[in-house]
């Protein structure tokens, strides 16, 4: 695996990827192109870079590690924090956003994106290096423990 990405004719350092999401060319109807786009590679200070493969082909090319539910794809070079998300009082966000996930750029300003998935599975993908379908959800099983009946994510036993 190579420390550069090639995008169009723009090299990249790998380092400087924060994650790959899908692109919506309904999101900005007045963007014309006669190329199709799939995904856009978002770089540490948010600036952002269309590109034409899937978000997860993107992932399995450059080891990149894939959260199913956003369908979002995060650098593991990268430090990234997480944490639960709740919405501050007068901001209604148009998605059910169950995590922040938070990184610094290369100046040091701290960066964030709202995803769907919850924080456990966010952690052991991006934090942890899991794979996000390797996660194995197991249900409570004795009510009035935890939040009942809702599967969580089992994590490791560390050791110091």
């Amino acid at each position: 695996m190579t420390n550069i990405v090639t995008v169009g004719r723009r090299l990249i350092p790998r380092e400087h990827i924060a994650f790959v999401e899908p692109y919506d060319p309904a999101a900005n109807p007045r963007f014309q192109t006669a190329r199709e786009f799939h995904g856009r590679v978002v770089l540490l200070n948010r600036d952002s870079v269309l590109i034409e493969e899937l978000p997860q082909a993107f992932a399995e090319a450059n080891g990149f590690s894939m959260l199913e539910a956003d369908r979002v794809a995060t650098n593991p070079a990268v430090h990234f924090r997480v944490e639960t998300f709740l919405p501050a009082d007068g901001f209604t966000p148009a998605k059910a956003y169950m995590t922040r996930l938070l990184w610094r750029d290369l100046d040091g300003n701290e960066q964030s994106k709202l995803l769907l998935s919850e924080p456990e599975t966010v952690l052991a993908v991006t934090v942890q290096g899991r794979s996000d379908t390797s996660l194995t959800r197991v249900p409570m099983t004795r009510r009035g423990r935890g939040r009942g009946n809702r599967p969580f994510v089992k994590a490791p036993v560390s050791h110091p």
